[in-house]
């Protein structure tokens, strides 16, 4: 089990890391929030169907407080979206991902005090490792001063933390009694109808972009929601909420990486040594995940 787990969530690292690319490919020629609600319209029309599908006789059963519980998901997530994908808008990829990356804070300090799952000093040690690592990350954009508009997408990109850190706590204390399928089409759903509303409330068109784009739009859905951020759900099911914060703090890393070869964001010698702290980090975490992990309703 922890040999599945570690492989799903090192497949969901590597393809969430692809979005800020793809965002800032987008965002040549389209708003972030129509980009953020094409994203999860596009995602929740691809799993809404499978879960009636397969999991219909679940869904109908689903008792009141799963299903706000799961819609309370999906607000956190459309949040998150809003704030992180503009925050692409004004910083830079790397110090917008790794800001962003700072949610494994938070989440440990929500786990501990509203699910009592208790932190061992190791784990503790290594989510302290993993996020100076990323602070250090960011800290190229710092030592080059820091502009009001960096300014402004940093703030957001730490906004974005916050919020996905309830969709994270929410996810685990789910997913222990919910399928997959259900749970992400619940979420992504509403993420998806509360950023269409934000968009309706910002005027601002779904439809006239170019081809290119929608490509994007598309690409942005299928591979780091779908597959990135459903393979981080599948293991919430498993493993404590943050052991999965923390393993998505490899994030910054492929995404820097990314951004020196399709975006010429070249990384300093500072942020290089910042990703090998957080692959310690993440290291040292992940090698004291529980023996025994919650099963997962098939």
């Amino acid at each position: 089990m922890r040999i599945t787990s570690s492989i799903v969530l090192l497949v969901g690292i590597i393809a969430v890391s692809a979005a800020s690319i793809l965002i800032r490919n987008a965002q040549t020629t389209t708003p972030s929030l129509v980009i953020a609600s094409y994203r999860m319209t596009i995602a929740s029309l691809v799993v809404v169907p499978v879960a009636l599908w397969r999991h219909h006789e679940e869904l109908r059963k689903l008792r009141a407080t799963e299903w706000l519980l799961a819609a309370a998901s999906g607000v956190f997530l459309a949040l998150h979206f809003a704030a992180w994908v503009t925050s692409l808008e004004y910083t830079s990829v790397t110090s917008s991902v790794v800001l962003d990356a700072t949610s494994p804070m938070w989440v440990a300090i929500g786990s501990w005090l509203l699910l009592r799952e208790r932190l061992t000093r190791p784990v503790i040690f290594g989510l302290i490792v993993a996020v100076a690592g990323s602070l250090v990350i960011g800290l190229g954009d710092m030592t080059q001063g820091t502009s009001s508009t960096s300014l402004l997408g940093n703030s957001l990109a730490l906004v974005g933390a916050l919020m996905v850190t309830g969709y994270w706590l929410i996810g685990r204390r789910v997913r222990g009694s919910l399928s997959l399928a259900p749970y992400v089409a619940i979420v992504y759903s509403m993420a998806a109808v509360v950023l269409l509303l934000m968009v309706a409330g910002a005027r601002q068109p779904l439809t006239g972009y170019n081809a290119t784009t929608y490509v994007w739009l598309v690409l942005l859905a299928l591979v780091p929601q779908l597959v990135g951020h459903s393979s981080f759900n599948w293991a919430l099911a498993r493993l404590p909420a943050v052991f999965v914060a923390v393993a998505t703090l490899g994030e910054p890393i492929g995404a820097t990486v990314l951004a020196y070869f399709l975006l010429n964001e070249t990384p300093t010698t500072i942020r290089m040594f910042g990703a090998a702290l957080v692959l310690a980090g993440i290291a040292v975490t992940m090698s004291r995940q529980p023996n025994a992990a919650s099963v997962e309703p098939q």
